[in-house]
């Protein structure tokens, strides 16, 4: 038996290697601790600038048992600090996307639900494989087959519109993928017909696109959307001209390096704008595979009633940003009236990025005949300093105690809270993802989430 280190976590391969024969080709995956997984499998190629190209079918047999690489990126310290990864996790490669399945290591007497987790990072951060985001607990408590996703990011991925370079590159990534799952899901024991979307921060917002999306007609019938931007998501017309304006002298064989260093002035080009400016990158409608601005409400009106919808937001989304920055939080510690300004601040903030497009969102949703359940996380009020922040909800979603123990977003909270917390929170997004069904209101106790069904 031979182990390999790899983010901190074991890949092991030996002689019982779990195998699928699928459409895809013969692919060897490996056993972790109860469940199987098929890590690092290449779904398309894509070069540079130009849309992604499905990976034809194997005549070898496909060794998925290392994860998936990262896309190139700018690493954001800050973001490292408070999620608790490091730099070497984002091991890069250009040109090949990959996914990775996660599957209960156990006999299903019928197909699974199937669950596409879709990572954030203001469509400049991340990568579906980093330690921190790990399935493996949301798989096996919640039965259900996770497939965590890789796209391209930044320049690479989310700007176009300029100079022959086409825009919405990263989403065509998510396409392909979810192109693959469609195909090759049911000989890994998954329902093709039972497909949830969930996706957060910029992957919630690329969720809520790719509905209205041409070409994923089918290939998914639930979206869960937790706490994307979608307030900052429309009247990025100008700010994206501008963009592309700057990084139009960028020739298509640039080094990696200073494509990332162009992206770096492309992004600073967009200051400005406003709130917009948090996130440059983005969505790009009136461009493929979107429809255009105008149209984008009808659109969503049209695919309601076949797609089952929870979306929401954490009670404090924007702390998160106020910790990250120096300037705020010297403010935040003026005596007297610092905490009351951050406070409001947050307040403001939250409610004009998250809370009010994603209440707007699950009515035009519940009235055009889907059905929509909103949530609000508290889990982390009154906790110093983040609170119920932005990205409050991963570590009770995603990864084992251990997973986050440099995290400062969890800083303080005992491993038994946060594995007794995340088991309730991981049961309530399996549940949706089974059935697109939950109880009109609930609570999770204590203090951890609440939802209700729009109307």
């Amino acid at each position: 038996m031979h182990y390999e280190e790899l983010n901190g976590r074991a890949e092991r391969n030996d002689f019982d290697a779990p195998c699928f024969t699928t459409p895809a080709g013969e692919i060897i995956g490996w056993r972790d601790s109860g469940v199987i997984r098929a890590t690092g499998i290449r779904y398309a190629r894509a070069q540079r600038f130009c849309a992604p190209k499905d990976e034809p079918p194997s005549t070898t047999p496909i060794q998925a048992t290392q994860w998936s690489p990262a896309s190139p990126q700018n690493t954001i310290p800050e973001l490292n600090d408070a999620l608790g990864v490091t730099e070497q996790e984002f091991h890069a490669v250009e040109g090949e996307l990959h996914l990775s399945v996660t599957l209960p290591d156990n006999p299903a007497k019928a197909p699974r639900p199937v669950m596409v987790w879709i990572h954030g990072g203001s469509y400049v951060f991340g990568a579906g494989d980093l330690a921190v985001f790990d399935v493996r607990p949301l798989a096996l408590e919640g039965n259900v087959i996770v497939v965590s996703v890789t796209y391209r990011l930044g320049l690479l991925g989310f700007l176009g519109g300029y100079a022959n370079r086409p825009a919405n590159l990263g989403l065509l990534d998510m396409i392909s993928a979810l192109r693959w799952i469609n195909t090759n899901i049911a000989a890994m024991g998954g329902d093709p017909t039972n497909v949830t979307l969930f996706g957060h921060s910029a992957g919630g917002d690329a969720a809520a696109h790719l509905m209205i999306a041409e070409g994923t007609e089918g290939l998914f019938q639930r979206a869960i959307i937790q706490s994307a931007p979608l307030g900052i998501s429309r009247g990025r017309a100008k700010m994206n001209t501008k963009m592309g304006q700057k990084a139009a002298s960028l020739k298509d064989d640039a080094p990696i390096d200073e494509v990332l260093r162009r992206q770096t002035e492309v992004a600073e080009s967009a200051r400005g704008f406003g709130l917009k400016a948090a996130m440059p990158f983005g969505t790009q409608y009136g461009h493929y595979p979107l429809p255009s601005e105008d149209q984008a409400d009808a659109a969503w009106r049209r695919v309601a009633a076949k797609i089952d919808l929870l979306i929401g937001t954490t009670a404090e989304e924007t702390a998160l940003f106020l910790v990250m920055s120096p300037r705020l939080m010297r403010l935040r510690k003026t005596p007297w009236v610092g905490e009351a300004l951050c406070k409001a601040m947050v307040a403001t903030t939250t409610r004009k990025v998250y809370q009010r497009d994603a209440l707007t969102f699950a009515r035009r949703h519940a009235q055009a005949g889907g059905l929509a359940y909103v949530y609000r996380l508290d889990w982390g009020k009154g906790r110093y300093p983040f609170g119920a922040a932005h990205t409050s909800d991963l570590p009770l979603l995603l990864g084992e105690p251990a997973s986050w123990q440099h995290a400062d977003i969890v800083k303080d909270v005992d491993e038994a809270t946060l594995r007794e917390h995340g088991q309730r929170l991981r049961a309530l997004w399996a549940d949706f993802a089974r059935t697109g069904q939950l109880p009109p209101t609930g609570k999770l106790e204590p203090n951890l989430l609440e939802w209700w069904q729009a109307t």
